[in-house]
């Protein structure tokens, strides 16, 4: 179920009181909101640790990895992506091996050759070589020797790479020669491939540049529909939610749609409950039973027990057993099945038991939901009042403690909604059957319905006062309605707290599998919006680039500059727009770059 109603939860109202939400401190926090001039504003945001990376910044991102391997190292650009790529484009992790394990190591496990000997100097223009592929001799400048010193033919190379491309492992294409693990350069590649295959070229320099998304843990395709064309780079935790330039809200880990307090595997297999026909299956148990001879489910829609399937078998409704068509209003001919036999009568209780279980949750989570989507409708109207009240001649100008409200009343309403779901599977036998006593899970229920309840009565209250027509009511019952909305999004913002707090200490954190169910952290704020990753970075690239050695292929490889991040035989400086939608190919069509490789391969 799409939350895209939720609009963007671009402020929020944030207090610095205690965690105290009695009357008491209610009062306080409200006197010091009135006395503080800015009482109505939200706190700007800090820097945000997300980044969209667009077409255009992918290139600015990868290089950023890229520059931070090549200074400490000294290396060319090829070695650098060989060895990210190897390590999933962690930097850490990369510095650590080199800390831990040495630079012979590193460098041995990634599958990178340096040309560290006199003796792998390029064939010289006038001789001949014999491939060791094709068994042919041909003349040097046809060949191609590798950094690994491995030289052959480059009708054989070209082969080689086009099936490695074809087959999707363009991105560490090792040597052709017996047991050798280096990696091929890049730049050779490219040039033998586009002379007879510009397409696999590009698709070579494609899954170069995006194998940064593809291999990197820390960032992800936004899962928008239809593709937006965007990634988004994480920098701290992978648990977490985020909102794409796009507008998209969703979850980090699993790319599905933001869930908190849901846990991913919670909300997927509630999606999945939600949308397949596992119900039906109970409904039919609960209610049918199955014909013994053909097996087909037999509802019954008469009093008598005898009951006859379309197949013309008679069977016993008590017991399920087959018998004749002779009976009477008190028994079956030949048949008796008055022992009780409690397997079946089990089945059938708990069956009837799941069954109206998920229809309570599922009937609250889905009243919820709905009223989102219409909460989501008061944008306009609000807008409509706040106009309407400030063209008034009034002391009270400042109208922002609706808009913040609004914002609090969607996040607030999203959390209880999905508070729902985590409930069923928290206190269910599906996950943690074994892991609390009937007496345990009885107390922790009791008390997360407790707060589940104090939240959902104060949404239900701030919803009603943001609906009032205070554009009609005198400054007085203004001032009033104001106070309670303040006041209720304070009580409702504590309220989420705790219920994350007992979420992730008392539920989730003291069972043994809490730990494959981490949740996002709450964020007053609501979900953080990703900034975008600017492209500007990349000319200050190209700047410092102009001093590094061109990268000359022997005999057959390029001579030409090597070129960065995969980016074909040109790249853009400075700032671009947002998005490329098309660029034209080789062949003369065009292809979408702001989709991934397989969906434009597939087209």
């Amino acid at each position: 179920m799409e939350d895209d109603c939720l609009g963007t939860d671009d402020e929020f109202y944030t207090s610095d009181q205690e965690d105290d939400y009695s009357i008491e401190g209610l009062e306080e926090s409200i006197d010091g909101l009135e006395n503080d001039e800015s009482d109505t504003q939200w706190i700007p945001p800090k820097g945000t640790t997300t980044k969209v990376i667009t077409q255009e910044s992918l290139l600015a991102a990868q290089k950023e990895d890229l520059r931070r391997v090549m200074d400490l190292l000294f290396l060319r650009e090829h070695h650098a992506r060989t060895l990210l790529i190897h390590h999933r484009w962690d930097v850490e992790k990369l510095f650590a091996v080199l800390v831990e394990k040495g630079r012979a190591f590193l460098f041995a496990e990634a599958g990178v050759t340096l040309v560290e000997h006199q003796d792998n100097e390029p064939l010289l223009p006038s001789s001949t070589i014999m491939c060791a592929i094709c068994m042919e001799d041909v003349p040097s400048d046809e060949a191609t020797k590798m950094d690994c010193g491995h030289c052959f033919c480059n009708s054989c190379w070209t082969e080689h790479f086009v099936v490695k491309i074809n087959d999707g492992q363009s991105k560490r294409i090792r040597c052709m020669a017996h047991k050798c693990n280096a990696i091929c350069d890049e730049a050779v590649v490219r040039n033998l491939v586009s002379k007879s295959h510009p397409n696999l070229a590009e698709k070579f320099d494609r899954f170069l540049l995006e194998s940064y998304i593809e291999d990197n843990k820390r960032v992800k395709w936004c899962p928008s529909t239809p593709h937006c064309g965007n990634a988004i780079r994480v920098e701290d935790d992978l648990f977490c939610e985020i909102e794409c330039s796009c507008g998209l809200q969703f979850c980090f880990r699993c790319s599905l749609q933001a869930h908190s307090p849901c846990s991913c595997l919670m909300w997927e297999l509630w999606a999945k409950k939600c949308r397949d026909e596992s119900e039906t299956v109970n409904w039919i148990t609960v209610h049918t039973k199955p014909c013994p001879k053909c097996h087909k489910p037999v509802e019954k829609n008469g009093g008598c027990n005898l009951v006859s399937c379309i197949c013309g078998q008679a069977f016993c409704w008590l017991c399920g057993g087959a018998t004749g068509r002779d009976h009477t209003w008190s028994s079956i001919a030949g048949h008796s099945c008055g022992r009780y036999k409690e397997d079946k009568e089990k089945n059938a209780e708990r069956a009837k038991r799941d069954l109206y279980r998920y229809m309570h949750y599922h009937s609250r989570y889905k009243a919820h939901t709905d009223s989102i989507k219409l909460e989501s409708k008061l944008k306009e109207t609000i807008q409509e009042k706040v106009s309407l009240s400030e063209s008034r001649e009034s002391k009270n100008r400042d109208f922002s403690w609706v808009t913040n409200g609004l914002s609090r009343l969607f996040r607030s309403r999203r959390v209880l909604s999905y508070s729902y779901p985590f409930a069923f599977y928290m206190f269910g036998e599906e996950l943690f059957k074994d892991q609390m006593t009937k007496e345990e899970r009885e107390i922790k229920q009791n008390l997360f319905e407790d707060q589940q309840q104090q939240l959902e009565e104060n949404v239900e209250k701030l919803s009603k006062y943001l609906e009032e027509p205070f554009e009609h009511y005198d400054e007085d019952k203004v001032l009033d309605v104001r106070m309670q909305v303040i006041n209720l999004s304070v009580v409702t913002d504590k309220l989420c707290q705790k219920m994350y707090e007992c979420i992730e200490n008392d539920l989730l954190g003291s069972v043994q599998l809490g730990i494959h169910h981490n949740i996002a952290p709450y964020k007053s704020k609501g979900i953080e919006k990703a900034s975008e990753l600017s492209a500007c970075w990349v000319n200050k690239v190209n700047t410092s680039d102009k001093d590094l050695p061109f990268h000359c292929g022997t005999n057959g490889g390029s001579t030409e500059p090597e070129h960065p991040s995969g980016s074909g035989s040109s790249y853009e400086s400075g700032c671009s727009s947002r998005k490329r939608p098309r660029k034209e190919g080789p062949g003369g069509g065009f292809f979408d770059l702001n989709l991934p490789a397989e969906v434009v391969d597939r087209n």
